[in-house]
């Protein structure tokens, strides 16, 4: 099974694969997957295949479609090839992207797999543009090379299809930086404008992987690591690969010196990095028996997904600060963010960690104007569960163990043996570590209460403190008082009024009948401007408001009881020195 991929037209953003198949099975069926792991929905990456022309023999053969994403060919079990074009014009972590500035590509989006012969071995040409203006360019991917000089273009091989589009590819104009941790190389990539200083990227990552490697064990489990990053004016992503990542960011997150400060940017793309390689463990290779093999046709449902992405997001902050990219002050404030992202939301109260992890292929991954009073993110409460395990299990053992102890038995058990987690491997490695039952400590994944989790944190010298928000600038921590009037809705200011992005179930925005989409006009008649939840307080509570908006093009009004701000920001200090470092060492 071999592919040659080349960008045939990077103005109409087309890649152009022919695959060749040596005596392929008579009626061979092809598809492509519908979906690709870490991305929690379907995609329908078929979509975007132009002209699928097969022969047999160099003869013309004919292809008859079976459903969005799978064609059978009416072959007679000799040599076949197939050519077609992907229109790559997604710009994202996910997809396949192509113009003169760069090209991207997931394999999942751009190779037909073969029914039948997924297991067998793969092999893949990727050739350089003809272009003459794009001459220059390099390559960059995690994928086994066969030839070609390192970033040049050239012969790859893989195991099996799931290896092939486990690799993402970058190609363009690359500004390339190699450090080691653990002894293994790891290559730093961007594409794009930017003015980042290598050198400090590779100072910060290097000890961030170097963490990573020890706290699950050397060796690590790739021979070579790749950070793939497209630079952008304004973007964030990631995905997570087994030797490499697919990363999105701001150019303005990215240092421009060797002693630039840790600002609120960079410190987003740190534990962006950190989280994706994290997942190197946690989910490429620990990861649910549903996912094991991945059926990539359609959806795969488990509830697991705390575990995976939960757990991870509660470590990619944790491990920047222990590493020594971020400082104390600076992690608490990020955990006081997650902290406060859960618990702005009325949806913590109507949906568990399980259901939240089983319905991500829908509620999650296609969150509407809705979402926070109908959803809790896996992310997010999932990193409160994790913080619950560490302290608990770290103040029940006086320190001798952590969730650290969790994931390097996960990662001996399940990860190097390649068997797939059940719903209770993870309750009973830590009844194993505690020396009790644990169904007290499991039981949040199956409930809708608040995780409790301030006892603890001042049981290693943290305050937990809830207070007001100052409003939609206000994402947690620090040591603001916060407003005392509520209004209890997100909105964006306009050339004339305000547009309601969403509205909290139970706020005072919802007691005036205000929607998502609205354009709020008006308040005591007067004109509505950015400053308006600053001018709400100065107003006494128990008094009406009353307000005037657009939705479509009807005018409607309502009153805006003016209550207590709601207490849902969270703010985290230490009080007890002396006590952080049964979590902190």
């Amino acid at each position: 099974m071999h592919y040659h991929i080349h960008a045939i037209d990077p103005k109409a953003h087309l890649f152009e694969v022919t695959l060749t198949l040596t005596c392929a099975n008579p009626f061979q069926v092809f598809y492509l997957p519908a979906w690709l792991p870490g991305s929690y929905m379907i995609r329908d990456f078929a979509k975007n295949i132009i002209n699928i022309d097969a022969k047999e023999n160099q003869l013309p053969l004919s292809v008859t479609q079976l459903d969005k994403q799978t064609w059978q060919l009416n072959n007679q079990g000799s040599d076949i090839s197939l050519c077609y074009q992907i229109y790559a014009w997604d710009l994202s972590v996910r997809t396949a992207h192509l113009d003169t500035n760069h090209g991207f590509f997931n394999g999942s989006s751009v190779f037909l797999a073969a029914k039948g012969l997924e297991p067998q071995p793969h092999s893949v040409t990727i050739a350089k543009p003809a272009l003459t203006e794009l001459a220059h360019w390099t390559l960059a991917t995690s994928m086994t090379r066969t030839t070609g000089d390192q970033f040049g273009f050239g012969d790859f091989s893989a195991q099996n299809y799931d290896d092939l589009i486990d690799h993402p590819v970058e190609m363009g104009e690359l500004t390339i930086e190699t450090f080691f941790a653990a002894g293994v190389p790891h290559d730093i990539v961007l594409s794009g404008k930017h003015r980042a200083n290598m050198a400090r990227l590779a100072k910060d990552l290097s000890a961030i992987c170097e963490y990573e490697i020890n706290l699950f064990g050397t060796p690590a489990p790739f021979k070579r690591y790749v950070f793939m990053t497209t630079v952008l004016d304004n973007g964030f992503g990631g995905l997570e690969h087994k030797a490499s990542t697919a990363l999105m960011c701001s150019r303005n997150d990215l240092p421009q010196s060797l002693d630039a400060p840790v600002d609120k940017g960079y410190r987003t793309y740190l534990s962006l990095c950190s989280h994706e390689y994290f997942h190197s463990w946690n989910v490429k290779r620990i990861k649910p028996a549903e996912f094991t093999p991945f059926d990539l046709s359609q959806e795969s449902y488990t509830e697991q997904l705390w575990a995976y992405e939960g757990i991870t997001s509660y470590y990619d902050d944790l491990i920047t600060f222990k590493s020594h990219c971020i400082d104390q002050a600076g992690y608490l404030t990020l955990l006081s963010q997650i902290m406060t992202r859960v618990y702005r939301g009325q949806g913590r109260f109507k949906q568990t960690l399980k259901q939240s992890s089983f319905n991500a292929w829908t509620k999650f991954y296609k969150q509407d104007e809705n979402a926070a009073n109908a959803i809790v993110s896996y992310y997010t409460k999932g990193a409160l569960f994790g913080l619950f395990l560490d302290l608990t299990i770290r103040t029940e053992t006086q320190g001798r163990n952590s969730l650290d102890d969790v994931m390097r038995q996960l990662w001996q058990q399940y990860g190097l043996t390649e068997i797939g987690t059940d719903p209770l491997s993870h309750q009973r490695i830590v009844e194993t570590i505690l020396d009790r039952p644990c169904d007290d400590l499991f039981a949040y994944l199956n409930n809708t209460h608040d995780i409790p989790l301030k006892e603890l944190l001042a049981q290693v010298g943290v305050t937990m403190t809830l207070r007001a928000s100052e409003g939609s600038a206000d994402l947690g921590g620090g040591d603001a008082k916060g407003f005392n009037i509520g209004f209890g809705a997100k909105t964006k200011a306009e050339s004339f009024g305000l547009k309601v992005l969403s509205v909290n179930q139970y706020s005072p925005a919802h007691q005036a009948g205000l929607s998502a989409g609205d354009l709020l006009i008006a308040a005591d008649n007067l004109l509505v401007t950015s400053q308006f939840e600053q001018q709400l307080q100065s107003l006494t509570i128990g008094e009406q408001l009353k307000l005037h908006w657009f939705r479509r093009d009807e005018l409607m009004q309502g009153q805006l009881p003016i209550c207590t701000a709601a207490l849902d920001t969270v703010s985290l200090t230490i009080e007890q020195p002396n006590k952080t470092a049964l979590w902190f060492s």
